[in-house]
């Protein structure tokens, strides 16, 4: 049976921005000769060329020739660029054109075309000594945020989970009394205090969340809300009519658990994980639980590590390739001058500076490289070749540290286990 990918195009196009944001935000120029171009959805390409003829016959009249002639060939690398296009994307269209200084601070020429993998809504047109980024950083943050509150009779919690990120708002303990009274007050008496104390703290709880969830006043930062703690206290406090009924719109789910503080907001995420399976956060845990799991059975059906896994993606017989978004590694293509023998290697180094490389391959004069290459870049360029899903991991996650550290931020769930007899 044919094997169904599970692609996230989304997730490729956030990891594909991500790295193009941590390379052109340190990019710098000589001059005023890097533009930053950035077309919402709608737009004409019409009215984009003409503002383009117009930037370069203002450009015309700058004075020093070596500025004036690198933003003429950045506008006109520019303009060619935008020929490509019949028409503005569906999501908008974002352009980096201009002379850099290389890591040698020789000049180097680049144009960058960008089709977001979300609807844009600025319009901006620069010419500056560096690109500006700060849409592309707009694009990697997650817009999904969902709030969660913790409450029980020993304090509350406030927090976040945005993508694959906790984020702890607000605690406060405190010392609500018990049903069973105390000294020789009155059972009525003590009934009505303990009454009072209980909604005086589920009324500071309610201001508390439109202080951290409401923050201006008018806008309610989250999509979504869970509340969680025991007793009865977290259908109280949602269900009052003192509770923002902005707020209460955006209630998710009543969650009972058994504990408070941070042990209960990471009770309070898995047992809602049915709510949140869209969340990062939640693709990842599970993602890599299920990979553990099978190391944890011994079912042969798991790889890590660079040489095993390169081999079974080889062999076509990863399911889910698994690797963290910030793996550093090249693949390099070398040749031996003098065997002829061609071979790949993976190197920290792009320039093989390794003496123990040299010392189980020859000399080093008798090396030469063909190829280099990202090991990432190939991974993202050829995985489907292989038949293989692809998988980016963090290491915002206990499950993705663990991955990291403990199996290189490389791996796979294999379609079947390796152990297995041959039928």
């Amino acid at each position: 049976m044919e094997n169904k990918l599970i692609d996230d195009v989304e997730d490729l196009s956030l990891w594909r921005t991500k790295k193009l944001f941590k390379k052109l935000s340190h990019a710098k120029g000589n001059g005023t000769s890097m533009i930053s171009l950035i077309i919402p959805p709608g737009d004409q390409l019409s009215r984009v060329q003409k503002l383009l003829t117009d930037e370069y016959g203002t450009a015309s009249n700058i004075k020093s020739r070596t500025n004036r002639l690198s933003v003429l060939s950045a506008i006109t690398s520019t303009q060619n660029r935008l020929k490509l296009y019949q028409n503005i994307p569906k999501n908008g269209l974002i352009l980096f054109c201009g002379t850099i200084l290389d890591e040698n601070n020789k000049e180097k020429k680049v144009t960058y075309d960008i089709e977001p993998f979300k609807p844009i809504n600025t319009s901006l047109y620069l010419c500056d000594n560096r690109f500006h980024t700060n849409i592309l950083l707009d694009l990697i943050q997650e817009e999904q945020k969902i709030g969660v509150i913790i409450i029980d009779g020993k304090g509350v919690l406030l927090g976040l989970l945005i993508g694959n990120r906790k984020e702890i708002l607000y605690k406060l303990n405190v010392d609500l009394p018990k049903k069973h009274g105390r000294g020789g007050q009155s059972a009525v008496r003590f009934a009505r205090l303990r009454v009072e104390k209980r909604n005086n703290f589920l009324k500071k709880v309610s201001e508390i969340s439109i202080q951290y969830f409401i923050p201006d006043g008018n806008n309610v930062i989250i999509s979504g809300l869970i509340i969680a703690g025991s007793a009865d206290f977290k259908n109280n406090l949602g269900l009052s009519d003192f509770f923002d009924n902005r707020l209460q719109s955006k209630i998710l789910s009543f969650v009972d658990i058994a504990y408070g503080g941070e042990a209960g907001f990471n009770q309070a995420i898995e047992l809602s994980s049915y709510l949140l399976k869209d969340l990062k956060f939640i693709k990842e845990k599970k993602l890599l639980q299920s990979y553990f799991d099978e190391i944890s059975r011994d079912s042969g059906k798991f790889v890590f590590g660079i040489d095993e896994t390169i081999e079974a993606l080889d062999a076509s017989i990863i399911e889910k390739l698994i690797i963290w978004e910030n793996f550093s590694l090249w693949r390099l293509t070398v040749l031996n001058n003098k065997t002829k023998e061609e071979f790949v290697v993976y190197s920290k180094n792009e320039n093989l500076v390794s003496s123990v490389f040299y010392k189980n391959y020859k000399s080093k004069n008798d090396l030469i490289i063909l190829e280099k290459e990202e090991l990432i870049e190939w991974i993202v360029r050829n995985y489907k070749l292989y038949g293989a899903s692809l998988f980016f991991i963090t290491d915002r996650t206990i499950e993705g540290t663990q991955f990291i550290k403990g199996f290189g931020g490389i791996g796979g769930i294999l379609r079947y286990s390796l152990a297995a007899p041959e039928t």
